[in-house]
């Protein structure tokens, strides 16, 4: 019985111990020791890019509202004439001197008649002057020769002073009258003179009764209607875009205004039309107080296609240039000037740098840089001189031109 339990105890003993050489054998193998990061690997990445030589041309961007380069307006010279007749439509192109309305005239033909009545009166006025002057002319030389005679003989006593006082108030009386003849005269000719510049004005009346172009053009608008009165005060009747040209009226950050000059091409996209080329007409030398926008015109032509009203926006080029670029995220403008960051050997140096043009989200850099120097993506970040980062190379692109050859 005691050898029997002996035996079991060395089993046990022996299982055990080969339990415990499986569990080394297995599981008790020693890991290896781990790897600690370094400082460099610890440190924040960040993107940077590569300051390379790109083209670059500098545009200005103008948004705006199609208006007409010169419009006509067209309103009546007439007041209170009833309108009989139109004969342009809208979007019509028309000729100078081209009819457009014709104006009720009846009145005025009536008035013209009544003054040709006036006027036959006044010529026959003047005729009836003239041959008075002349019987008062003979009167006055008979007046005056009795008179002459009489001068003698009453000095010699052969004619009675009463009789001599009868001459002579006969002289001077036919003296006045051809006085009188003669202003009669001028007096019918003073009333033919009112009534031919009356007539001039009824006939002048009556031609603008006739509505014409003043130029050629596009009719953009007809305000008139038939039957209507028209009248100076109310809407033109027609307005006419002079020789259907077409500019864009737009708007430019005060900032951007000193870049245009007259002349400069421009590339603008219009609404439900697509691109047309253009030219800096006039750039206004007044600033919006309210908006800080000034304004600027941009000469389109003669477009069919073009509709006054329409919204545009596009660009104008300023200026071109080859040199060394940065995106424009990298520049942080500070008090002292344009800065970016640089990554030199694993730390962030700042540098000063001086700019030059931009061309959407890219900026030249004429000093502070050399060309393969890596500059920080973002400026403004939390990043400081000296701090220790992990540069990150940005994807890269290829040169992108924006603007208008």
């Amino acid at each position: 019985m005691k050898r029997a339990m002996l035996l079991l105890l060395l089993l046990g003993a022996g299982g055990a111990a080969a339990l415990y050489a499986g569990g080394r054998l297995t599981h008790g193998a020693p890991s290896p020791r781990p790897q600690f990061a370094t400082a460099k690997d610890m440190a924040p990445a960040v993107t940077v890019h590569r300051v390379a030589r790109q083209s670059l041309v500098e545009t200005v961007l103008i948004t705006g509202t199609l208006v007409p380069r010169t419009e006509i307006l067209v309103a009546p010279e007439v007041e209170g004439l009833r309108v009989l007749e139109l004969l342009a439509e809208e979007g019509d192109r028309v000729a100078e001197g081209d009819l457009l309305a014709r104006l009720e005239d009846e009145t005025l033909r009536a008035e013209l008649a009544q003054n040709d009545a006036a006027l036959a009166r006044a010529k026959a006025a003047i005729a009836r002057a003239r041959s008075e002057i002349v019987s008062a002319e003979a009167r006055e030389h008979e007046a005056a020769s009795a008179l002459e005679r009489a001068k003698p003989l009453q000095k010699s006593g052969y004619l009675a002073d009463s009789a001599f006082d009868q001459r002579e108030a006969a002289a001077r009386t036919a003296a006045a009258q051809l006085v009188a003849a003669r202003d009669g005269l001028s007096l019918a000719e003073a009333e033919k003179a009112q009534t031919e510049a009356q007539r001039r004005q009824i006939a002048w009346r009556l031609d603008k009764t006739e509505i014409r172009a003043p130029a050629a053009g596009l009719i953009s608008r007809r305000n008139a209607r038939i039957g209507g009165l028209a009248s100076g005060a109310a809407d033109p009747m027609f307005r006419i875009i002079a020789k259907g040209e077409i500019e864009l009226d737009g708007e430019v950050p005060e900032a951007d205004l000193a870049k245009l000059k007259v002349g400069q091409k421009a590339l603008i996209t219009i609404a439900g039309v697509g691109e047309v080329e253009g030219k800096v007409r006039l750039v206004s030398p007044e600033i919006d107080r309210a908006t800080r926008l000034g304004r600027v015109r941009i000469f389109l032509g003669d477009d069919a296609g073009l509709r006054i009203g329409s919204f545009g926006r596009g660009s104008v080029v300023t200026a071109r240039g080859d040199g060394l670029v940065v995106p424009a995220t990298a520049v942080l403008f500070a008090p002292g000037g344009p800065e970016v960051q640089v990554v030199e050997d694993g730390r962030v140096v700042t540098r000063s740098v001086t700019t030059g043009l931009k061309s959407g989200d890219r900026i030249e850099v004429t000093s502070g840089l050399a060309e393969g120097d890596a500059v920080v993506a973002k400026a403004g970040t939390f990043l400081r001189d000296g701090d220790a980062v992990r540069p990150v190379p940005a994807p890269s692109r290829g040169p992108r031109l924006s603007g208008i050859d």
